[in-house]
């Protein structure tokens, strides 16, 4: 996520950077450095942005599970943390799901692939690039 996705996303959510702060249960100055591009955006706060992203309304307009939107076969589907937590409109979130055949093995090598997929560009899609 850049600082310029990252201040869209607090737009779209509606609130100040201080309201943002308690949000991600971090400091004024970390958002305030998040937007300038002084420090990185952690992976645990890129995620929390998604997340809070995907619960406003109107965000998803596609209601479909991703094993839907993605036609896993059912040994693939149950073999999967997403399918098991009956979280098919969060598979993004949860850590070891086999999109592509094999867990990711970090937040980054999961998030690029996630990035590509229907699921969450319908979240990711209105921060721009």
């Amino acid at each position: 996520m850049t600082n310029t996705q990252f201040a869209t996303a607090r737009k779209l959510l509606s609130k100040t950077q201080k309201e943002l702060s308690y949000l991600l249960a971090t400091s004024l100055k970390a958002v305030h450095s998040y937007e300038q591009g002084w420090r990185k955006i952690p992976p645990h706060v890129e995620r929390q942005i998604y997340f809070l992203l995907s619960k406003k309304p109107g965000a998803v307009k596609n209601n479909k599970a991703c094993w839907t939107i993605l036609h896993c076969p059912p040994e693939k589907k149950t073999a999967c943390p997403a399918w098991e937590f009956r979280a098919g409109k969060m598979c993004w979130f949860i850590n070891g799901t086999i999109c592509k055949g094999t867990p990711a093995s970090s937040w980054e090598e999961k998030i690029k692939l996630c990035k590509r997929c229907e699921v969450l560009k319908q979240i990711t899609s209105q921060l721009g690039r």
